[in-house]
């Protein structure tokens, strides 16, 4: 699948900011105006002015306070994620079937380039939860690892990358009738990150067929429209505010 930091976070200084500096700048003016057409002198500036108070910083970069656990230490909850049991995007319709959260992250993934790569990294944490769409074809497990640094993040979603992957997410089986085949025959593995955490993505038809190419963008189609609501609308809200949603 790739790497793709996906997607991008906005963040931008209040307008009501700029509106107050530009009355600011109009009403000096208009003051310096008036002084000047009729003689007067202008009133000498306070020795000892009142300060100002100072608006928060947002760390500066494309991940604001999700560009590191320094910045953004506060774990991440299963309810966070993914809290919404149904997804709808479009006429596109998904269900959460399970989840689960483990601290020991190897316990998640297969492979040694993944697991020497998150060690690297210094994942506390593993997120997953999967979900099927309401036709019962599609099934998919996402995951989210809380590693130290956006570079440790990359690499973790790069580890492995290559047309047959050793080194991926561990699907998660539901108990319902659908999901319960996760795991069983080809998939869609791969990764992207936001910040210090990077999202692990295995996707499948249900009867377990290799995808071929045409078939490959549903898969990708249901993992954007998953994680666009779950997962990424819970670390943007990170990256902004730098506290959970």
């Amino acid at each position: 699948m790739g790497s793709r930091d996906y997607p991008k976070s906005s963040l931008r200084r209040p307008p009501v900011v700029i509106a107050v500096i530009a009355v600011v700048l109009v009403l000096v003016v208009a003051v310096s105006f008036w002084v000047s057409a009729s003689g007067e002198k202008a009133p000498e500036a306070s020795a000892t002015p009142k300060p100002s108070p100072s608006l928060p910083q947002v760390p500066g970069g494309q991940y604001g306070y999700a560009a590191a656990r320094k910045t953004d230490p506060k774990p991440l909850t299963p309810k966070e994620l993914f809290g919404s049991a149904k997804i709808t995007n479009e006429n596109r319709s998904y269900r959460r079937t399970t989840f689960d959260s483990s601290k020991v992250c190897k316990d998640a993934i297969s492979g040694p380039k993944l697991e020497k790569a998150l060690k690297a990294a210094g994942c506390n944490q593993l997120i997953r939860a999967s979900f099927r769409d309401a036709k019962g074809l599609v099934i998919g497990t996402v995951g989210v690892a809380n590693l130290k640094t956006s570079a440790g993040a990359k690499k973790v979603a790069t580890a492995g990358a290559g047309d047959e992957r050793k080194d991926f997410l561990k699907p998660l089986p539901g108990k319902d009738e659908i999901s319960k085949f996760l795991g069983q025959g080809e998939a869609y593995a791969g990764g992207w990150y936001h910040g210090h955490y990077a999202v692990l993505l295995w996707f499948q038809f249900k009867d377990g067929h290799k995808p071929k190419k045409s078939e490959l963008k549903r898969l990708t189609q249901a993992a954007v429209d998953i994680t666009d609501q779950t997962v990424f609308a819970a670390l943007d809200t990170r990256s902004i505010s730098g506290v959970p949603s």
